[in-house]
């Protein structure tokens, strides 16, 4: 079902939109949300509906929970999905009936909490990630979405024609109608219009030639109305795979009762067969039980592939339209997240008049090379499946069956650092950016798929610290940021910085100054004075202000 938004009767009721999103999955709403923090009015458009009724991912890490305390929507997404003592770990069995493979363990959504209460003050991780598919997550940003003032949702208006020109950009939909917008932004996946219409291209690699999650696979979205009860009962997780010599299956729990999303490369996904799918099943689980096929739709496992360009002119791709990952990691959606965090700042920048004439010209350049590293960091966790052997004796209570499931239990013990990517999550780095500002003599951290190292080197996330012993909202530092660009004094003998705040109201750039007297802040950012943009990322730092404040400032907002 269509469901109108209440702002407006009409998607192009008005002569002009200061920004159209085409595209209204996450990473478009949450796009339209973080513009709606800056004050600038967004439509969002979607041919589809807004009920969401088929899983996808299932993982919204530990830098897009950040950006959803930024919004003040944390705790509401915490709420969705498993219970909160529901266990998250990837069990991998012979069958769901038979025998466990290795078990790599992770703390439930309670766990969690409790592990941020009791957290040091220098921790790095105030939101972990969090296991909650994405269509209930998707329901919800609707709702929250109809509830801003600046966000408009049109949900059935599909846009068939982009066409810029140097004052905006011209957008028609399927039924004639004529819109026009300062800026578009294409969050409207692999095949959509915007990106088409700027002729921009993917490069990189289509598919993973290997048996398991190798080429073209199918994701199914199944009710077992009797596997938890009679088959997982005490052996419940969040992701259950079954690998043996005739399948290899994953159910993802979704609801922790009955409803499953499974991926598997053992079904055909281009001559889809609901009673073959449900034979599969039965295969994994190694029991007769029942199966009811909800929906299914095809995927290709492998993908790596990146848009040649973020952005032609006015108009901007995020999410799947500037990069297709295949699943393994989690990491495809995130990164759509954190391209729009980087993203809505500069177009509301813009906007708003303190933006210079280069500054949207640095989100292509900041976040390509993030596009680049994760969707490879994604392939190769992928490969990890390539050469599993999986002997017929798996399955036989025998000195050979035995043996097997040893040797294949050590093999999948190992496989754990595609849950433990803390390194993708927090570390993306801008380095070398036209609108950060380093020092020569900066120490860069090391990039790495498994750990984060806070660092004060501008071009990275700021480093984050709790400021009391409370840790709720308002105690972490990354809640006393303000919308615009934070400076931070730290230490007990900053300068004044009367310089920069001068020079920031000239510009018209809205600047929070925040005191931090902490000893352990200053140790942390490694200077007296840190400049932190809007997207939390820093921008400068340094033990004494500027010589040329306003040239600083002009560097960092695109002039």
């Amino acid at each position: 079902m269509i469901l109108p938004s209440p702002q407006s009767p009409d998607p192009f009721d008005a002569a002009q939109s200061p920004v159209v999103i085409v595209g209204g999955g996450p990473v478009g709403l949450v796009l339209a949300l973080l513009l709606d923090a800056q004050g600038v009015p967004s439509v969002v458009c979607d041919e589809g509906d807004s009920s969401f009724g088929h899983p996808r991912g299932n993982t919204h890490n530990a830098r897009t929970m950040e950006h959803y305390r930024r919004l003040g929507i944390a705790d509401q997404v915490r709420a969705l999905g498993l219970p909160r003592e529901h266990p998250t770990d990837v069990a991998y069995f012979t069958r769901y009936s038979g025998f466990e493979l290795a078990r790599l363990p992770m703390p439930s959504s309670r766990e969690k909490s409790d592990l941020v209460a009791s957290a040091p003050r220098l921790d790095q991780v105030p939101e972990p990630l969090h296991r909650a598919n994405q269509m209930y997550v998707e329901r919800f940003l609707v709702r929250h979405a109809r509830t801003r003032p600046n966000i408009s949702l049109r949900y059935g208006c599909r846009i068939e024609e982009v066409l810029p020109d140097p004052d905006g950009v011209t957008l028609r939909d399927s039924r004639g109608r004529v819109r026009r917008a300062r800026y578009v932004v294409g969050c409207d996946g692999g095949r959509g219009v915007v990106r088409r219409s700027a002729r921009i291209g993917y490069t990189g690699q289509r598919s993973l030639d290997q048996e398991i999650l190798g080429g073209r696979a199918t994701a199914a979205h199944l009710r077992l109305p009797t596997l938890r009860q009679k088959l997982l009962d005490g052996r419940e997780a969040w992701s259950c795979w079954a690998v043996n010599k005739e399948v290899v299956v994953n159910l993802i729990a979704l609801d922790g009762a009955d409803e499953y999303s499974l991926l598997t490369s053992s079904v055909d996904p281009d001559a889809f067969d609901p009673g073959r799918l449900a034979r599969i099943v039965r295969a994994a689980a190694g029991a007769d039980l029942p199966v009811q096929v909800l929906g299914h739709r095809p995927w290709t496992a492998g993908v790596a592939l990146v848009a040649e360009s973020f952005g032609e002119g006015r108009m901007f791709l995020a999410g799947d339209a500037a990069h297709l990952f295949t699943p393994t990691g989690g990491f495809g959606m995130n990164t759509g997240i954190d391209d729009v965090a980087n993203l809505a700042w500069k177009l509301a920048a813009r906007m708003h008049g303190w933006g210079g004439a280069r500054l949207l010209d640095s989100y292509g350049a900041e976040r390509r090379p993030v596009a680049l590293r994760n969707t490879g960091a994604a392939r190769e966790l992928n490969r990890n499946l390539a050469d599993i052997a999986r002997p017929a004796a798996l399955d036989l209570d025998s000195a050979a069956g035995r043996a097997a499931r040893a040797e294949l239990g050590t093999r999948l013990a190992g496989l754990g650092e595609q849950f433990a990517s803390v390194g993708v999550q927090l570390g993306a780095r801008y380095d070398g950016s036209a609108i950060v500002v380093g020092e020569d003599s900066d120490d860069v951290p090391p990039d790495s798929l498994t750990r984060y190292t806070p660092s004060g080197v501008p071009g990275g996330r700021a480093p984050h610290l709790w400021l009391n012993g409370v840790r709720g909202h308002g105690s972490s530092l990354f809640d006393r940021l303000g919308p615009g660009f934070t400076l931070l004094r730290l230490g007990g003998s900053a300068p004044r910085a009367d310089a920069l705040r001068s020079a920031a109201a000239d510009r018209g750039v809205p600047l929070t100054v925040l005191d931090v007297p902490d000893p352990a802040a200053r140790e942390l950012y490694g200077r007296d004075l840190a400049l932190v943009r809007p997207d939390q990322h820093l921008a400068w730092r340094g033990d004494r202000e500027p010589g040329d404040a306003d040239a600083l400032l002009g560097r960092l907002v695109g002039d």
